[in-house]
């Protein structure tokens, strides 16, 4: 097989960097894109090709970027959708602000940027479209409301998305990594401000005090969560044969937390079905 070409968003720090070190490794090639490209100006020693990219810039401008991207190796086989931040606060202190510049980032860049490679991926009736959700997509956190809406957002986005792709030959991931040893909380955007509410003050204090203290300590590792989205997408090594997971939990913690929501939802609606059925004509 040839080599494939991935265009990773978001690749100044994180999943973002580890992925174009991976897939360099596996033999295929890389676009890496970031808001200042002279971040990830290092990336081109690696063999990357680099691209200014701000997920957050207009459809027009993203169709251009698409555009001068695919005019790089002549193709984008794999769009890997990474680039995002945490916003912290209690939802009533958010302001409207606040929370649409975090889905402008999380949900509606990524859509946008989805949309901008999709007629390519069409013309080929080919193609691979991967969105970096998160475990908190299944269970809101407090003081963190906004980013957990968000990737519950995007999660099933790409649900409606891989039904309307799958018939064309296009197929669609949503990884929901736990707790992983990321920049992620270090960033600006990710500062844990206390409430200034007095109601709230326990909490939100509690919430930043165990974010600080887990920053550094968070159990997942990269580098092992990157190489088993490359296996899952190329259908590599211990992903070889097993059947394409429109969902993909990684790390212990992502595990326990889905299943405990699932399992709390199953007896939820055993205790209130007939209940929920008797609003049928």
């Amino acid at each position: 097989m040839p080599p494939q070409v991935w265009l990773i968003t978001g690749t100044s720090s994180g999943f973002g960097s580890q992925f174009v070190k991976e897939v360099i490794a596996r033999g295929d090639k890389v676009i890496a894109t970031a808001r200042n490209v002279e971040r990830i100006s290092h990336m081109r020693d690696l063999g990357a090709a680099t691209l200014q990219l701000d997920v957050t810039a207009s459809q027009d401008e993203l169709n251009r970027k698409a555009k001068e991207a695919i005019s790089i190796y002549g193709r984008v086989d794999i769009l890997v959708n990474n680039a995002g931040y945490t916003q912290f606060g209690i939802i009533e202190e958010n302001s409207h602000d606040q929370w649409f510049t975090q889905f402008n980032t999380n949900v509606f860049g990524t859509l946008n940027t989805t949309r901008a490679f999709l007629p390519h991926l069409r013309s080929n009736k080919a193609g691979v479209v991967v969105f970096i959700g998160s475990m908190v997509a299944w269970d809101g956190l407090p003081a963190v409301g906004a980013y957990c809406a968000s990737k519950a957002a995007i999660h099933y986005a790409a649900e409606s998305l891989s039904k309307e792709l799958e018939p064309i030959g296009i197929k669609t991931l949503i990884v929901e990594p736990g707790a992983f040893r990321t920049e992620l909380l270090n960033q600006a955007g990710s500062s844990r401000a206390v409430s200034k509410i007095e109601d709230y003050r326990v909490i939100s204090e509690a919430v930043a005090k165990n974010f600080d203290d887990f920053n550094g300590n968070q159990p997942g590792n990269t580098v092992k969560s990157v190489q088993r989205i490359v296996d899952v997408v190329k259908g590599e090594k211990e992903a070889t044969g097993k059947p394409w997971p429109s969902s993909l939990p990684l790390g212990s913690d992502a595990v326990c937390t889905i299943r405990k929501k699932c399992e709390q939802t199953l007896r939820e609606l055993e205790a209130w079905e007939d209940f929920a059925k008797s609003t049928d004509i």
